[in-house]
């Protein structure tokens, strides 16, 4: 793509300047952190102005709502965002950045109907059930069943660290519908109600305080047929197309606050050998911001991130990782009231590792689908090495 910017695009720069001055006036405080109710208020709300504004779903077809911008558009329209520290996507996360696309991509033009337009006007608020307590990053190894029964699935099992659980009103669920297949051919894509009979939720507090993530227990939860996304035990195929949203795209919104947080680090920063990490850190933003372009404007050429999205996870997260421990180093860890957005960098960015995908996942990732290298070895179980 060509990366410098057009006069239209500076005219778009320029007119999303002036709606994001004149809304973010507007706005009234942001709520506390556990206030769920306030929140789901508060983010949809904010999907709501951006899509009666025209600025919502850049890159989703219009058909939907979308602007359909092309990637110029759609990074000045994240840079921009925060720049101006715009209000994060929030509760809608999963929305707009897992389900959309992957209904847009993988959906029947039934299920593109129903919950695409709601998704992007914020009146469709999703979660996530895919990772389960005994399969961790082994995705492909969960064991939650969804048995055929009539033109309903009886979905059984346990998930966890389901991304805003609590107040999805419907969810992204993997589940086997085939037991005796191998374990990534016999995974299902579900839509999944919410508020269907033998679906508990229970929030799960983090380190900062809040609660986003949850276990869902479901028993014998009957889902509609007509609920399953894609072919029956192609869900594997379906979820990788989530993963590519999930792993490529969905961090580009942050990536401009990372930067800044660096610039506004930098003043503390006084011993050599800190400032040349520094460098370091604030060089490789930069590389991943190019990266980002890339992968977006290959999003919206071919509706996938490429090798780019199999790389961006795993080098942003630990990029992100080094800036938060640099950040602890060199501050007055005392003055927390001072420093507090960089104390909450650090113990936020303890997660990025592990979520969507730890970086050993993402380093088998890179070696097995980007540089062709032999699967890992599948050791024996303790005991039985024979």
């Amino acid at each position: 793509m060509d990366l410098r910017a057009s006069p239209s695009d500076e005219a778009f720069r320029a007119g999303l300047r002036a709606w994001l001055d004149a809304t973010l006036a507007t706005l009234p405080p942001e709520p506390a952190r556990d206030d769920w109710p306030a929140r789901v208020a508060y983010d949809t709300d904010w999907q709501k102005r951006l899509f009666d504004a025209g600025y919502a779903g850049m890159s989703w077809p219009r058909e939907y709502g979308g602007r359909d911008a092309p990637p110029s558009e759609q990074l000045i329209f994240l840079e921009e965002c925060s720049n101006a520290k715009a209000p994060y996507v929030g509760v809608n996360f999963v929305g707009t950045l897992h389900a959309g696309p992957t209904l847009i991509a993988e959906g029947t033009d039934a299920q593109k109907a129903a919950h695409v337009p709601k998704i992007l006007r914020g009146d469709e608020v999703w979660c996530q059930c895919f990772s389960e307590p005994d399969a961790g990053s082994d995705l492909a190894g969960l064991t939650t069943r969804a048995e055929r029964d009539g033109d309903h699935y009886v979905v059984t099992g346990r998930k966890i660290w389901c991304s805003f659980g609590q107040i999805g009103e419907f969810g992204e669920l993997l589940a086997r519908t085939d037991p005796t297949a191998p374990k990534h051919k016999g995974i299902s894509w579900f839509i999944l109600p919410m508020d269907l009979p033998g679906i508990e939720v229970r929030p799960i507090e983090t380190i900062l305080g809040s609660s986003e993530f949850c276990e869902v227990f479901l028993d014998e939860v009957r889902v509609p047929a007509d609920c399953l996304v894609g072919a029956e035990n192609d869900g594997w195929r379906v979820t990788n197309v989530t993963l590519s949203f999930e792993r490529g795209t969905a961090f580009v919104s942050e990536m401009v606050d990372a930067m800044r947080m660096a610039v506004e680090l930098a003043p503390h920063v006084h011993d050599p050998a800190d400032r040349r990490e520094l460098g370091h850190v604030v060089a490789e933003f930069d590389a991943l911001w190019a990266l980002t372009k890339r992968n977006v404007s290959r999003a919206a050429r071919t509706g996938d991130t490429g090798l780019g999205g199999m790389l961006m996870k795993l080098a942003y997260s630990e990029a992100r990782d080094r800036l938060g421990e640099l950040s602890m180093r060199v501050l007055d860890r005392g003055v927390f009231d001072v420093h507090e957005p960089f104390v909450e960098e650090r113990l936020r960015t303890l997660s990025l590792t592990i979520a969507a995908g730890t970086s050993q996942i993402q380093r088998n990732i890179v070696g097995e689908r980007v540089l062709g290298l032999p699967r890992e070895r599948a050791w024996p179980a303790p005991g039985t090495e024979g």
